[in-house]
Formats: C-alpha cells, sequence, structure tokens
C-alpha cells in the first residue's frame, strides 16, 4: 500500500475535493491506491486523446515504417535529432526540406506525434490552409486571436504542401512560425 501522505497529496493534484473532504474516513481503505491509479491514468488517457485530436495530424505512416534508403540523401541523424524534442525545450525552430514525394509531411507528423505522447501540445496544418484562413479574416482583433490559435500551442508542424512557388507566402508562414513567445517550437517542411 502507498505512502498516505502521498496518496492525500495525489488526491490533491487531482483535485479530488470530495475524496480529501472525507480523508480522514478513507485513508486506511485499501481501495484509496487503485482508485487514485485510475483517475490518474484516465485522465492522461483523456489528456492524450483530447491532444491528438486538437493537433489536426491526420493519418501518417509512422518513422520506423520510413524507408531511409529511398531518398538518396537524408539526414538520418537530424531526423532523430528532431525526435528527441530538445529543440522545444529552446522553444526553437526546425525544418526539413526536400524534394517533393520524399517524406517530409510524414517526418513532421511523427515528430508532432512523439510531442503528444511527451505531454507537449502540437498543432499540425499546411501552410495554404494557415495563410487562407488567415487572409480571410477581416479585422485586427479577429486576426489575432487567429495567430494566438497557431501559437498557443507547443509546437506548431507547417507542411508547405501546396504552397508551391508562393515564396513570399512560405515567407509569411515562417515569420508566423517565429512570433515571439515563450514556449512555442515550429516545424515545417
Amino acid at each position: 500500500m502507498s505512502d498516505p501522505d502521498s496518496l492525500r497529496n495525489r488526491a490533491r493534484a487531482l483535485q479530488l475535493h470530495g475524496l480529501l473532504a472525507h480523508w480522514e474516513e478513507v485513508a486506511g481503505a485499501p481501495w484509496l491506491a487503485a482508485v487514485i491509479d485510475w483517475e490518474e491514468q484516465e485522465r492522461t488517457r483523456r489528456s492524450l486523446e483530447r491532444r491528438l485530436q486538437d493537433a489536426r495530424i491526420g493519418r501518417f505512416k509512422p518513422l520506423c515504417d520510413f524507408d531511409w534508403d529511398w531518398p538518396k540523401v537524408c539526414d538520418r541523424a537530424a531526423v532523430e535529432a528532431l525526435m528527441t524534442l530538445d529543440f522545444l525545450k529552446d522553444a526553437s525552430n526546425g525544418v526539413v526540406i526536400g524534394p517533393n514525394g520524399v517524406g517530409k509531411t510524414m517526418i513532421i507528423q511523427n515528430i508532432a506525434h512523439q510531442a503528444l505522447l511527451a505531454g507537449h501540445t502540437a498543432l499540425f496544418t499546411t501552410a495554404g490552409r494557415m495563410l487562407g484562413d488567415l487572409a480571410a479574416l477581416d479585422s485586427d482583433s479577429a486576426l489575432r486571436r487567429r495567430l494566438d490559435y497557431y501559437v498557443r500551442p507547443t509546437l506548431l508542424a507547417v507542411d508547405s504542401c501546396g504552397v508551391g512557388s508562393y515564396v513570399e507566402s512560405l515567407d509569411f508562414a515562417i515569420r508566423i512560425a517565429r512570433l515571439p513567445t515563450d514556449s512555442a517550437s515550429s516545424n515545417s517542411t
């Protein structure tokens, strides 16, 4: 059985106020540790589920299935370094560059998924969708709210697919990704 003080601290962290109000009655109950474990596990599961849905990553091939021999030149060490998520600690940006069809989108989707599994928030979008979304706004306050939506997650993953030769649009997307925040990082292809 767990230490009663640590169980009480865990119940306090979970904000189980009803249980805490009757703590003296239940402190020695054999089921108490199991109930607190269940609550922590369920909240962790629901948090991940919610973050996965909010991230809009979509379906993607896992990085373990990536054919590292297909692109003639692919810096596997750099991709693996991005997968460690160390760049999030510094709120740095990562950019994955390459020709069409080599797996850039799949790589940033995997990085975003890894960030979610590590407890971070993430948002995956295309540059075209983001630019269209921002261009459709007709007021400064609406633009500010929408920009906040894009920079709020710990990781903003922007896929340049569909932007093509619109270099100024891509430059604008990168500027958005670099908006000064204390904790936001971005990844783009």
